[in-house]
């Protein structure tokens, strides 16, 4: 291995990356921090030299980076310095070059992303997304969604709220959703409402304007809650190898899931300060933003431990699940979380399961409290409910009870 290092770096000081130099250097600082090994790192840099030498030699600007560009540096014939003489470049040298101009394309985007948003955003919008962050309590990706709808229904609406009225809005929603699933109409609806409540707020329209909103159609939990059997869910459980790194961060993300009912949610934005191990208790916050302290259950608390000491990547970050290989950084959606559960169901053989994500495991846990004598209060505190009727909505699931208050069918009376 020394010898491959060595190798590599006489190569790649013939190379002189001009410019690009201090981004070859925050590449490559860049993959070191992710958890890659020195040699992998040291391979990426050649590959990065080179490439910016070529880029350098060619008289391309970093801001014209494109497919063409990398196409055209895949194909050239090499006699850079190096003692390279090659007719074509390996796929692998391609790949690593590719990254680095990934990385070069990203900081221009971030650049100009940051520059956008500056000038995008409207005051009131800014104005606006302020408010929901201190006085409605969701979350950051939620109030940039309501920020952009907001800004597309005051194109139709206008600036001056004070000229806004009931037939106005809902001529906007209308001609808003004509082409929306009801989802995103009912997406669109609640952003309008949240905006009208600010706007009534500040003062600049009249309160009573929110009722003019038209509503979506919709059934609130009018289907059964999709759950899997307790011998299931100790399958899926048991289906991880604790042999392997992912299969004991695996084995603990399960756990919490099923034991706790928690949201994918919870576990991506899980951090290591809101475990106390010494109370034996967790601490999540949910949607609005409202933190609760549960009770660690033992076998996921043990699961957790093995998977921090045993198991989890060393780094800086602050946040709990990580992924497995290199880089070593956080889960960046609650799909990743959702994942590791349709994983194991493929791992324990459920072909049709109810669903895949990990609210499978909520629901299975909300049932099984249930049908263990516990309370729909109690399990409305754990699950984090704001209204007891979607609690009430696990009742449905449970028979016995039902059929004691079920009533008999009335037969018919004679005249």
């Amino acid at each position: 291995m020394s010898s491959s290092i060595e190798t590599l770096t006489e190569d790649f000081w013939y190379l002189d990356p001009g410019p690009l130099g201090h981004l070859v250097d925050q590449f490559t600082d860049f993959l070191s921090s992710q958890g890659h090994t020195v040699l992998t790192v040291r391979g990426y840099e050649n590959a990065a030299r080179h490439f910016a030498f070529w880029l350098h030699q060619s008289g391309k600007p970093v801001s014209d980076i494109n497919e063409d560009t990398f196409k055209a540096f895949a194909a050239h014939r090499c006699c850079c310095p190096g003692g390279r003489r090659m007719k074509s470049i390996s796929t692998k040298y391609c790949r690593r070059a590719r990254r680095f101009m990934a990385f070069l394309a990203g900081q221009e985007t971030t650049r100009a992303a940051e520059a956008a948003n500056s000038t995008s955003v409207t005051p009131s919008i800014k104005l606006f997304q302020d408010w929901l962050r201190q006085h409605r309590g969701i979350s950051d990706r939620t109030i940039e969604r309501y920020g952009r709808l907001a800004k597309r229904l005051i194109k139709i609406l206008g600036e001056d709220a004070v000229g806004y009225n009931a037939r106005l809005i809902r001529q906007a929603v209308l001609d808003e959703i004509k082409n929306s699933s009801p989802a995103n109409a009912k997406t669109i609806t609640t952003a309008l409402r949240c905006y009208l409540r600010f706007l009534a707020a500040s003062g600049e329209c009249r309160s009573e304007l929110i009722h003019a909103v038209p509503a979506v159609p919709q059934w609130r939990l009018s289907s059964l809650p999709r759950y899997l059997p307790p011998n299931d869910v100790e399958r899926l459980i048991a289906s991880c190898d604790t042999n392997k790194p992912v299969g004991i961060r695996d084995k603990a993300i399960l756990l919490l899931l099923a034991r706790l009912g928690l949201r994918a949610g919870d576990l991506l934005t899980l951090q290591i300060e809101q475990i106390s191990w010494v109370d034996g208790t967790l601490r999540v916050s949910g949607k609005g933003r409202c933190e609760i302290c549960l009770p660690l259950p033992q076998d996921a608390g043990d699961a957790l431990l093995e998977y921090i000491c045993k198991a989890r990547p060393a780094g800086n970050s602050s946040f709990v699940f990580l992924r497995s290989c290199a880089p070593y950084r956080p889960f960046q959606k609650s799909t990743c979380i959702s994942a590791v559960v349709k994983a194991a169901l493929a791992r324990v053989g459920i072909v049709n399961p109810p669903s895949h994500g990990a609210n499978l495991l909520r629901h299975s846990a909300a049932t099984s409290m249930l049908r263990a004598g516990a309370t729909l209060d109690t399990i409305g505190t754990v699950l984090r409910h704001r209204s007891a009727t979607t609690t009430a909505h696990y009742a449905k699931v449970d028979i016995p009870m039902l059929l004691q208050v079920a009533q008999p069918w009335p037969e018919q009376t004679s005249c």
